[in-house]
């Protein structure tokens, strides 16, 4: 049976222990989160947790699956897919929302059908990538849902490509969007900084031949420094939302507001709730990456204990003017079981402050330990034994 062991670190990180309330705000969203992925705190939350009809948000997991796909080699960005009659004329004209403006027998590379998502929130591009990908929407919907519950998205599901209204088949909450966010940022990277940041993209004519050129609709590009993404929603049943991430001295915060009543309230509450992240809070260095926490005992393994080392820069997020005692647990369910893979998480680092919940980290081991032979483990045995 394993058990969850804790070693307690308290770090006087600052002198002088004071208590500082969090930073107060008020969000004009009936829906609103904000998470700082620097530290993994939750900074505001706000019915995060119910669940809302995502609109085009629902396109960052769209996108989200075709980036894993190119970044594992499943999927080209040069990869051509022709666009159907039927789809082109499900998705033509003004009832149907978003578009791209591809044309039937058109053929569309993955590439710029991303930017068709992502940038101009085509729903049409979405489906014309779905099906060049799983041969149906449907089956490519199940790959979204397949793709959240890897994710933990455990109140998330996905009835379509492209968050068109199915009488409630597709619903998401706050906290799951932020997370979806998150996966992208940090699992595909570069394929995040090349779409999610696009200002403007041109695709389509018009009748009388001239290119279309639409802007992103993201509120805080070019309104908060550091704004690269994400995703902005809207139907008459759940208002307007966006999921929005911004990156300033090392520091990246991911937010959600959903259900507001204007395109311009949209603008002006994502820009003051993500100002409000960045200038209210800090962030106070714990560990540098590479920098070894603790030590860990190992069980059957050809080593007693692995060093357990921080995978990325370490922080704790406080509000600005706060000054305090921080204390630091190292939690993982013991005894820890060889083999163990150099780098595999093995353990989380939980912060706690008079101010912030839990904030928590993960771990890795800083080397590889392999499983003991026989005679390896009676001597472990033994030296348990006499220790």
């Amino acid at each position: 049976m394993t058990k969850r062991l804790a070693l307690a670190l308290i770090i006087p990180l600052l002198a002088q222990p004071l208590s500082a309330e969090a930073p107060p705000y008020t969000s004009g969203a009936p829906i609103a989160f904000m998470k700082d992925l620097s530290s993994g705190a939750v900074l505001y939350d706000k019915g995060g947790d119910q669940r809302i009809p995502p609109a085009s948000m629902a396109k960052m997991m769209t996108a989200h699956v075709a980036f894993r796909m190119i970044q594992m080699g499943e999927l080209k960005l040069d990869t051509k897919f022709t666009v159907r009659p039927e789809t082109w004329k499900r998705w033509h004209g003004p009832a149907a929302g978003s578009t791209m403006f591809l044309s039937p027998g058109e053929q569309v590379s993955v590439e710029n059908l991303l930017h068709g998502i992502v940038t101009l929130s085509g729903n049409d591009a979405c489906v014309v990538l779905a099906e060049g990908i799983a041969g149906t929407e449907q089956a490519f919907v199940a790959l979204m849902n397949q793709e959240g519950k890897r994710l933990g998205l455990a109140n998330s599901r996905f009835g379509n490509s492209n968050g068109w209204p199915d009488e409630g088949a597709t619903y998401v909450t706050a906290r799951d969007l932020a997370r979806l966010a998150e996966a992208t940022v940090l699992e595909t990277p570069d394929l995040y900084k090349k779409f999610y940041a696009t200002t403007s993209f041109t695709w389509g004519r018009t009748m009388g031949g001239a290119e279309i050129t639409q802007g992103n609709r993201n509120p805080i590009l070019g309104r908060i420094p550091g704004a690269d993404g994400l995703k902005t929603g809207h139907t008459e049943e759940a208002g307007y939302g966006f999921t929005g991430s911004a990156e300033q001295s090392g520091r990246r915060l991911v937010m959600v507001v959903a259900g507001l009543d204007s395109f311009n309230g949209r603008i002006e509450e994502s820009v003051r709730f993500m100002d409000w992240g960045f200038k209210a809070w800090k962030t106070q260095p714990l560990f540098r990456k590479g920098a070894q926490v603790e030590t860990a005992p190992v069980q059957l393994g050809s080593a007693t204990s692995v060093a357990l080392i921080a995978p990325r820069n370490l922080a704790v997020t406080l509000p600005r003017t706060a000054s305090s005692n921080i204390q630091v647990k190292v939690v993982y369910s013991g005894p820890i079981k060889a083999p163990i893979a150099k780098g595999q998480e093995i353990a989380q680092l939980v912060v706690t402050t008079p101010d912030t919940g839990a904030q928590t980290m993960p771990l890795v081991a800083g080397a590889a330990v392999a499983e003991a032979g026989m005679f390896g483990r009676l001597w472990n045995g033994l030296m348990s034994f006499f220790s």
